[in-house]
C-alpha cells in the first residue's frame, strides 16, 4: 500500500522497461537484428454493467491465476484545499473490515495463496489488485465488491487513527531518506497553488490530523461507486465467466455521483526559475524538469524517445557527455513521467565530489539544446524505438502486479476510455521521425522549467503547506440512467470459501552438455518471443578473501563496461539495437552474467553475450570511471538508513575475517577499491570465469535443439586456464554472550531505524523450511506478528519484517522496523518482547499463524511461476544449492506437512538474548531513551562500524 512516486503512467512504464572470459580467437558480436519481428498484442474484450462498471477481460491460459486489478478514478488531483492525502488515506482504509467481513482485507488472500497484492495512489487514481488461483475468483470478487458496495458503515474512529497514523509514518519515512524531500518541493514549484497537482499525494500532516469520521466517509460516497471504477480481469478467465461472476458480484451495487474530471491543465510555465536547498548528502544533485503533454497524446509519445536519446540509456547524449567524456557526473537520465492532466520531463544528475554544479547545468543546457537545433539521428531514433518495443514486450510476459497486462488495459481504459489505446502509443512511436521527435522537443522543453540543486548542508524541515477549511460538500444526485441488478448473493454468509485449488506445475528442466563442460539448463517458456541466459559461476563476495573487498563485485560489474573489440558506448550501441539487455553481478556465494535476448535477434545478441562473459576489455579510462562512480555510491550508501545497516550489520554478526563479513551491498570500501589495478579484475575475471562447473540456464522461447548450436557457436571452444580456484565453506561463529546495540547517528532525522540480527543455520541445513515458516509467523508476511504490532496496532510504523538471506554458511536473519523517532524505545521494546515471546515459547505459533504461513508458502506457487525470471531464480536455486530438480515439489510437500510443534521447535533458533541491535537514526532524540532500555552493552558507532569517542 503506498502512494506511487511519482506518477508514473503506467503504459508509459510498460512502453519502456527497457528505456529506464578471453579466448585465442577473439569473438566478433555482429550486432545486426533480424527481419523477422513477432507481433505483440494484448487481446482484450470489454462489457459495462448497469450500474457502470466498466469490465475489461483478457484470456491468457499459461497458468492457472486470474489477475484481478480495479482502479478507480480518484487520486490526489480530486482533493479540495484542507482535504489533501484523502486519496491515499482511504486506499489505506478499504484495506480494513467492510460491513460483511471483519478483519484485515489481506486475510481471505493470504488463506488462498495471493500474490502480486497492493494498491497504490497518485494524482490521478486508486487501484487495488491481487493475483488469485482461479478457483479463488469468487473470493475475490467477492472481497472487491463487498468494499466497494458495503464499507462505509465498518468505518469507524478506531481504523480512521490507525490508519491515519501509518499514512503519517509512511510520509516520515520518504522524507526521511536522501533528497527525500525533492519531489514536495518540485509539484510545489512547477504548479501554482490552485492546481490539482500543486500539492503532494500523501498530502499534508495538518489536513490528515483534521480530517474527521464524517469527512472520510462522504469521501467515499462520492468517488467509490462503480461508474467511477474499471475492472479487469486477465489470465485464466473467459468473457462468458466474467460475465457471469461480475454480475453477481457487483450487479447490485448502486451507482455513485458522476463527478467530473479536471480539464486538462498541463501548466506550462511562462518563466525559467530555480532554487538550491541543503541535505544530509554526499554530492549535490540537480533535478530540472518542465510540464508537458498530458498521457494519450502523440506529443507524450514522442518525448518518451527524445528521453531516450537525451539521457534514456548508456549510451545517450548526456552520458556520453557528462559521464563517459567531461566526467562530471556519477549517474544523469532523462525521462517521461506521464499523467492525466498534464505530464512531466525530468532530467537528474548527482554531481561528481568537486565538481562546481553549475558547469554540470551548463553542460545539460548545451546537449538538450543540440538535440532540439538537430534533431536524434536515424540511428538513435532506432535504436530508441527498439528498446520501446522491447520494453514492451517484456511487461506484457506477467497478468498482474505492477505493470502487468492488466494494468496498462485499466489505464487506457480509465484515462482514454479504449482499453487499447496501447496499440495507440506503440504506432506513434514505430511511425516518429526525427523531425516528429525534435519537434516536440522544441515545442515542450524551452522556457517554464524549474531546476532544483540539492547541496550538501543540513537537512531543513519541510514546510507543511498551510492548513485551510474546506469548503462545504455536499455529494452530487446520482445520475438516473444507472441501475442495479437484482441481488444474487447472501452476504451474510460471509466470504466464499475456495475448497479446491490448482496443481502445482513446473517446467521440466531439459540438459545438455556444452564442449567446455559447461552444463546447461533449460526450461521452455513460449509465452512472449523472449530468451534469458544466466550464466552461473562460484565465488562471489566470498571470493575475495585474500583480495581487496569489494572486488568480486566490481569486476562482474565492469564486464559490460567494453568487451571484444566495442568500447564500453560501442557495446551498449550494440545491445540497444538488438533490444537485449546484458548485465552481471555477484552474490555472497557466486555471480551470474545475464542476457534477455528478443527471439528475434537471438544469434547476434548471444554473440555480444560471449564477449562479455569471454572477453571483458578492463579499459583503464573505464575502470578509472567506474571507480569513481562505485566510490561515491558507498557514501550514498553511507546516509542511507537501510544501506549504512547493511554495511555495519554484517561484521558485527560474523567478525572479522570471516568471508562474510562484509557490506552486504557487495560493494566494499572506499580505499580497497580506489586501489583496485586491472591486473585485480583481470586475475579475478582469469580464475572465476570459467566453464568447466559452470552452469548456464536457460528460460525462455527456445529448445535444447536450436540453443545449444548457438551457445557451442559462442561458447563451445571456450577454456579456463590453470587450476580452478576452490572455496572453503565458510566456518560456524559462535553468537555473541549478551544482547549488542549499536547507534549510528542520522542528524535530523524523523524515524529511526531499527534492525536486529542473529546467524541462524545455512540454507542447506535440513532445518532451513522449517525455520522459513517459523519467520514467516513472526515477519515474513504483512499479516505476522512484527508488522500487525508496529503498523496495524501501534502505528508506529509503516511496516515491519524479519527475514533470512540465502547462503552456504550461517544465514543472517534480521527483523527490519522504521518507527517515527519518538517512539524508537518503544519499538524496540516491542520487537524485543516479539522475538522473545516467540523464540521462547511463551507465545508458540498457533494454528491459524502456522495454517496462513503454509498456505501463502504452497497455495501460492500455481501463479508463482508465471514470468521467466522467477522460474530462473528457482532454477539458481536448485543450481547453487545442489538441490534436486522436483525441489519446488519436495518443498512443497515439506510445508504442507509441517505441524504447528515443529514450527514452534524451530522458532526456538532465535535467541533475543543475543541479539545484535542497529539503530540509525538522529542520536540526540534515540542514545538516551535506547540506553534506558538496556537491552544490552550500547555503543555508538560511524557509518563504517567505528567506535565513536564521545566528545
Amino acid at each position: 500500500m503506498n502512494a506511487a512516486m511519482p506518477r508514473t503512467a503506467v503504459l508509459t512504464l510498460a512502453l519502456s522497461i527497457a528505456l529506464g572470459g578471453f579466448v585465442s580467437t577473439p569473438l566478433v558480436a555482429q550486432a545486426k537484428p533480424a527481419a523477422a519481428v513477432a507481433s505483440v498484442d494484448i487481446p482484450y474484450e470489454s462489457f459495462t454493467l448497469p450500474n457502470g462498471l466498466r469490465v475489461v477481460v483478457h484470456t491468457d491460459r499459461k497458468a492457472p491465476i486470474v489477475a484481478v486489478n480495479i482502479w478507480y478514478h480518484v487520486g490526489a488531483k480530486d482533493e479540495q484545499a484542507g482535504r489533501t492525502g484523502f486519496a491515499h488515506l482511504f486506499e489505506h482504509l478499504m484495506f480494513q473490515r467492510s460491513e460483511n467481513h471483519d478483519g484485515e482485507f489481506f486475510e481471505p488472500f493470504k488463506q488462498v495463496g495471493a500474490t502480486d497484492q497492493n494498491g497504490t495512489t497518485n494524482t490521478d487514481r486508486t487501484n487495488y489488485f491481487q493475483n488469485v488461483p482461479t478457483t479463488a475468483l469468487d473470493m475475490a470478487l467477492w472481497m472487491e465488491s463487498d468494499r466497494m458496495g458495503h464499507l462505509v458503515g465498518a468505518i469507524d474512529q478506531a481504523a480512521l487513527d490507525e490508519q491515519r497514523g501509518v499514512v503519517q509514518n509512511e510520509k516520515r519515512q520518504g522524507e526521511n531518506q536522501p533528497y527525500g524531500q525533492v519531489w514536495d518541493k518540485l509539484t510545489r514549484a512547477l504548479y501554482p497553488a490552485n492546481h490539482p497537482y500543486h500539492h503532494g499525494v500523501i498530502g499534508s500532516m495538518n489536513d490528515l490530523n483534521a480530517a474527521s469520521l464524517d469527512d472520510v466517509k462522504t469521501w467515499f460516497h462520492t468517488w467509490y461507486g462503480p461508474n467511477n471504477a474499471v475492472l479487469v480481469l486477465a489470465g485464466d478467465i473467459d468473457l462468458a465467466t466474467a460475465k457471469e461472476k461480475v454480475a453477481r458480484y457487483f450487479g447490485d451495487i448502486p451507482a455513485g455521483p458522476s463527478m467530473a474530471q479536471p480539464a486538462v491543465n498541463v501548466g506550462q510555465r511562462p518563466a525559467t526559475t530555480r532554487e538550491v536547498m541543503t541535505d544530509k548528502v554526499p554530492q549535490a544533485r540537480i533535478y530540472r524538469a518542465w510540464n508537458v503533454a498530458q498521457v494519450g497524446t502523440t506529443d507524450i509519445d514522442q518525448l518518451d524517445l527524445f528521453s531516450y536519446v537525451l539521457g534514456g540509456a548508456k549510451s545517450s547524449r548526456l552520458d556520453q557527455r557528462l559521464l563517459h567524456n567531461d566526467k562530471l557526473v556519477d549517474n544523469i537520465s532523462a525521462m517521461t513521467d506521464a499523467s492525466q492532466l498534464g505530464s512531466n520531463f525530468l532530467i537528474m544528475a548527482t554531481v561528481k565530489q568537486g565538481v562546481d554544479p553549475a558547469k554540470v547545468e551548463q553542460a545539460i543546457d548545451e546537449e538538450l539544446k543540440r538535440l532540439i537545433a538537430e534533431g536524434p539521428t536515424a540511428d538513435e531514433l532506432e535504436r530508441a524505438k527498439v528498446q520501446s518495443r522491447a520494453g514492451f514486450v517484456r511487461g506484457i510476459e506477467r497478468i498482474g502486479g505492477f505493470g502487468g497486462k492488466a494494468d496498462a488495459l485499466a489505464q487506457c481504459t480509465v484515462f482514454e476510455g479504449d482499453p487499447g489505446c496501447f496499440r495507440t502509443s506503440l504506432a506513434n512511436i514505430n511511425a516518429a521521425s526525427a523531425a516528429d521527435v525534435k519537434a516536440a522537443g522544441a515545442k515542450w522543453l524551452g522556457v517554464g522549467d524549474h531546476t532544483i540543486v540539492v547541496e550538501p548542508g543540513e537537512r531543513v524541515a519541510l514546510e507543511e503547506l498551510p492548513s485551510v477549511k474546506p469548503a462545504p460538500f455536499n455529494v452530487p444526485a446520482v445520475d438516473a440512467k444507472y441501475s442495479t441488478l437484482p441481488s444474487q448473493v447472501d452476504r451474510s454468509a460471509g466470504v466464499p470459501q475456495t475448497k479446491s485449488f490448482p496443481e502445482l506445475k513446473f517446467p521440466q528442466l531439459q540438459r545438455a552438455t556444452l564442449k567446455n563442460g559447461t552444463q546447461v539448463v533449460l526450461a521452455e517458456r513460449h509465452d512472449v518471443p523472449v530468451v534469458q541466459f544466466s550464466y552461473e559461476f562460484a565465488g562471489g563476495f566470498t571470493a575475495d578473501q585474500g583480495r581487496k573487498p569489494g572486488t568480486a563485485n566490481f569486476t562482474m560489474g565492469m564486464l559490460d563496461e567494453g568487451a571484444g573489440q566495442l568500447g564500453s558506448l560501442a557495446l551498449a550501441d550494440a545491445v540497444e539495437r538488438l533490444g537485449a539487455s546484458i548485465g552481471a553481478g555477484a552474490s555472497l556465494d557466486g555471480a551470474n552474467v545475464y542476457l534477455s535476448s528478443l527471439k528475434e535477434n537471438l544469434a547476434p545478441s548471444l554473440a555480444l553475450y560471449a564477449d562479455v562473459v569471454r572477453a571483458p576489455r578492463f579499459d583503464q579510462s573505464e575502470i578509472d570511471r567506474i571507480k569513481a562512480t562505485w566510490i561515491a555510491g558507498i557514501k550514498q550508501e553511507k546516509v542511507q538508513p537501510n544501506a549504512v545497516a547493511m554495511r555495519v550489520l554484517p561484521p558485527l554478526l560474523y567478525g572479522a575475517g570471516h568471508p562474510y563479513a562484509i557490506p552486504f551491498t557487495g560493494s566494499g570500501d572506499e580505499a580497497a577499491i580506489q586501489s583496485l589495478t586491472r591486473d585485480d579484475l583481470a586475475t579475478f575475471h582469469k580464475q572465476w570465469l570459467r566453464p568447466e562447473g559452470a552452469t548456464l540456464i536457460v528460460v525462455g522461447d527456445t529448445t535444447l535443439k536450436e540453443v545449444v548450436p548457438l551457445l557451442e557457436r559462442s561458447f563451445g571452444d571456450w577454456k579456463g586456464e590453470g587450476e580452478a580456484p576452490k572455496v572453503a565453506a565458510p566456518a560456524d561463529v559462535a553468537r555473541p554472550q549478551a544482547a549488542r546495540v549499536y547507534l549510528i547517528d542520522q542528524p535530523g532525522a524523523v524515524q529511526a531505524n531499527l534492525f536486529a540480527g542473529e546467524l541462524v543455520p545455512s540454507t542447506m541445513d535440513p532445518g532451513a523450511t522449517r525455520f522459513d515458516i517459523a519467520n514467516g509467523v513472526l515477519g515474513g508476511d504483512f499479516t505476522s506478528r512484527l508488522n500487525m504490532n508496529l503498523r496495524e496496532d501501534k502505528h508506529w510504523s509503516y511496516g515491519a519484517r524479519s527475514m533470512s538471506s540465502s547462503a552456504l554458511g550461517q544465514r543472517p536473519w534480521m527483523a527490519v522496523a522504521p518507527v517515527q523517532i519518538d517512539k524508537t524505545a518503544d519499538a524496540l521494546k516491542e520487537m524485543n518482547a516479539e522475538i522473545t515471546q516467540f523464540a521462547t515459547g511463551q507465545r508458540p505459533p498457533t494454528d491459524a499463524e502456522v495454517t496462513r504461513i503454509r498456505n501463502i508458502q504452497t497455495l501460492s506457487l500455481p501463479g508463482a511461476y508465471e514470468t521467466a525470471a522467477s522460474v530462473m531464480n528457482t532454477i539458481g536455486g536448485i543450481v547453487r544449492y545442489g538441490r534436486p530438480d522436483d525441489y519446488v515439489f519436495k518443498r512443497k510437500a515439506e510445508i504442507e506437512a509441517m505441524t504447528p510443534a515443529q514450527v514452534a521447535a524451530a522458532a526456538k533458533t532465535l535467541d533475543a538474548a543475543n541479539l545484535t541491535w542497529v539503530v540509525v537514526g538522529d542520536l540526540k532524540q534515540t542514545e538516551a531513551p535506547v540506553r534506558a532500555l538496556k537491552l544490552g552493552e550500547v555503543i555508538v558507532v560511524d557509518a563504517d562500524g567505528k567506535p565513536v569517542e564521545k566528545k
